[in-house]
């Protein structure tokens, strides 16, 4: 995993926006996104060995600042995110993010990023990968409902795990719709803009729900979800946000990244302590069941979890290697002495 850095063991490499979207041309979206998938779903498998913890979230009337820490022992990460729906008012994105791997034995920084862009790569990188464990076999049709910064991601990585190829897209500002589709209009994906919600889900095996609004909304109604079909509930990500009726989970089988905490911020926070959900790893890694039969519902409740934002920044360093995509800062002090940090401050008089 080690960069070819310059001798300075302080200098930390940094990827920018600019180097981030250089390092996903360089790879390419569709390869770069099943690449996510298949580094997730490897640490998925090694579940166990990770030191997790719920994401502190500092809560305001204006939206949340989070911390999203992890470690698997030998390398600790977190992500800095906020969510913010009222930004997008005054044109400023409504979720940003930055994250940091550091050695565990050192306790040194090893790589410092951009996330808003990789956040939004490895959630549908994860949502892929839930839905190849969940979706009917052979799903090619999927509905997405709730068409700003997320909607081309998921498209892309659906298209590029699951082979998905029409997209129906809804949502409630046209523009945003507009937006999406046309993006999407040299992907190789059918591309259909719909004038309901209804409509959009009809003919569609995987239901994808993303929008930003921080309420408690209701996006699908249980009267439009027939059996069979896979819900992927991207949108509801903190306490008092939800997109779906209760109703959908009590004949819903719901699958999450990590209980503790998708019960305080997920679609199950609107049902008791003791519904039964299943974690997705154990379906990874074959201790429990996914989907069972062609007419079961499933949904998987989807808040993101460190564990994604780990395996993102360990394949973003990784990927690093033989590049130019980064820069090293120097944001460490290390003096020659580790006990004369005084006289490294005297010496650069």
């Amino acid at each position: 995993m080690a960069l070819s850095l310059p001798s300075d063991k302080a200098l930390v490499p940094f990827v920018s926006v600019e180097n981030m979207m250089r390092l996903v041309h360089h790879i390419g979206i569709e390869p770069m996104l099943v690449d996510l998938t298949n580094v997730i779903e490897a640490d998925f498998r090694r579940w166990p060995v990770f030191d997790k913890t719920p994401r502190v979230a500092s809560h305001s009337r204006d939206g949340v600042i989070e911390l999203m820490p992890v470690s698997d022992g030998e390398i600790y990460s977190f992500k800095y995110v906020n969510g913010h729906p009222k930004n997008m008012a005054r044109g400023l994105q409504t979720v940003t993010a930055l994250g940091l791997l550091a050695k565990v034995s050192t306790g040194y920084p090893v790589l410092l990023a951009e996330m808003t862009l990789l956040t939004a790569l490895r959630t549908a990188a994860t949502s892929a990968l839930a839905a190849r464990y969940l979706a009917p076999k052979r799903a090619d049709i999927m509905a997405i409902i709730g068409n700003g910064a997320q909607a081309e991601f998921q498209a892309l990585a659906m298209k590029a795990v699951l082979g998905v190829r029409k997209i129906r897209l809804y949502d409630i500002d046209p523009a945003a719709t507009e937006k999406a589709a046309r993006n999407l209009s040299d992907t190789g994906i059918d591309v259909a803009v719909c004038p309901s919600a209804e409509s959009a889900i009809e003919g569609s095996q995987i239901i994808t729900t993303c929008t930003a609004d921080k309420q408690l909304a209701t996006v699908l109604t249980d009267n439009m979800v027939g059996a069979g079909v896979h819900i992927n509930a991207v949108g509801g990500d903190s306490p008092g946000k939800t997109e779906l009726h209760r109703n959908i989970l009590l004949r819903a089988d719901s699958f999450v990244e990590y209980a503790p905490q998708t019960r305080i911020e997920g679609e199950i926070q609107q049902m008791a302590p003791d519904y039964p959900v299943t974690e997705l790893w154990t379906v990874i890694s074959s201790q429990a069941q996914g989907r069972r039969s062609a007419s079961q519902v499933t949904l998987f409740d989807s808040v993101g979890f460190a564990v994604e934002d780990f395996s993102a920044l360990r394949y973003v360093r990784e990927s690093l290697m033989g590049t130019d995509y980064f820069q090293n800062l120097d944001i460490i002090a290390d003096p020659d002495d580790p006990r004369d940090l005084y006289g490294m401050l005297l010496r650069a008089q």
